[in-house]
């Protein structure tokens, strides 16, 4: 029975978009494969890791009939990728798969339709509200890399959603550092706040586009959907108390300066090269009209930079991981930043000056 026929390139973009979550090794092998449902000339493809779910469609069915199979999703991506863009076939006949392209043909083991576990769908949804892509998008940008990874504490990997009042907010932290990024709608809502697994906040970065075409997000208690752009995610929540970031974010420091991002960045980047890998320290003193940076190593080797800065506050010795410090100012666009300390024992808020609506808060480190 044939399912598809089409140009490689109207195959290989919803490929694409659903092969981003399969993982190469799975205790259930069916979860290497990519299901495939053909209603006519519609197609849709769909993958799932049990956790997060993406589907797509597309009409590029061939025939009247209605079929589903699942196929190896990476050796399909292979496949097409290594094709020129001609028509291809994809039919499947007892238990196997043939995709042909030219005088180009491959041969494919296939596992039932029916065995495959599709994450069943909440069936009531709380908060719902659509976002331009590229807003959903900037919100994600602004704190994902704040994130854990593989954290004992499972609710630090992933990203806070909160949704209150006109204001969508997202935070991240991994517990050294925090990122908090915050867009005001039109809409009202209801506070409702949500933790979204890693992994999905990593696919939608991937699929969300620079646009203006919106994304519907819909949240439940255990589930959170996302529609864009014939596109489905749907992944489950991480269950867990995230921590209460209003009081991690400080309110009141006395000693503040502004200075050029581009600047800062490239005196931390040659500060970093002086440390080790066991041992990310930088050391800051902050003086009346300067900010002396300086590292140093095992082999008593050091680098210290020297940046004029327009501040009369307090003198402060305070040392940070080069590390975190390097990816914000990477992620951030702006000019200039902002940065205010309380003391050389309390963490540092860097934000963008005139615009509220970003905070990241780094702990110090003893140097």
């Amino acid at each position: 029975m044939q399912l598809v026929k089409t140009q490689r390139d109207a195959l290989l973009r919803p490929l694409q978009i659903v092969s981003g979550i399969v993982e190469r090794r799975h205790t259930l092998p069916i979860l290497a494969n990519i299901l495939i449902r053909k209603d006519g000339n519609q197609v849709t493809l769909l993958s799932t890791d049990i956790e997060v779910q993406i589907s797509t469609h597309a009409a590029i069915g061939s025939g009247s009939d209605v079929a589903a199979t699942t196929v190896a999703a990476r050796k399909l991506l292979d496949i097409l990728r290594a094709l020129p863009d001609a028509e291809v076939t994809l039919s499947v006949t007892n238990k196997r798969m043939t995709l042909q392209c030219g005088k180009s043909r491959f041969a494919l083991q296939t596992l039932s339709a029916e065995e495959f576990p599709t994450v069943a769908q909440a069936e009531q949804f709380g908060a719902q509200f659509s976002l331009p892509q590229k807003t959903l998008k900037h919100l994600l940008n602004m704190v994902h890399f704040s994130m854990a990874q593989q954290d004992i504490r499972y609710y630090l990997n992933g990203l806070l959603l909160v949704v209150e009042g006109k204001n969508v907010i997202a935070v991240a932290t991994d517990g050294h550092r925090l990122a908090f990024s915050q867009i005001v709608t039109e809409q009202e809502f209801a506070r409702q706040e949500v933790i979204i697994p890693r992994k999905t906040i990593i696919e939608l970065q991937r699929l969300l586009e620079e646009t203006d075409e919106p994304v519907k997000l819909a949240i439940a208690t255990n589930q959170v959907k996302f529609d864009f752009s014939n596109i489905e995610l749907i992944s489950k929540l991480v269950e867990g108390k995230f921590p209460d970031y209003t009081r991690v974010i400080p309110k009141a420091y006395k000693n503040n300066f502004s200075l050029d991002r581009e600047a800062l960045l490239r005196s931390l980047q040659r500060a970093a090269i002086m440390t080790s890998d066991k041992f990310k320290g930088v050391r800051c003193m902050i003086e009346p009209g300067s900010l002396k940076i300086s590292s140093t190593n095992a082999d008593q080797e050091e680098a210290v930079e020297e940046l004029e800065i327009d501040y009369a506050g307090d003198a402060i010795d305070i040392g940070f991981n080069v590390t975190y410090l390097l990816d914000v100012l990477n992620n951030l666009k702006c000019d200039s930043i902002s940065i205010s300390l309380g003391d050389a024992n309390s963490s540092a808020l860097v934000t963008i000056p005139d615009d509220p609506n970003f905070k990241y808060v780094v702990m110090p480190m003893r140097i």
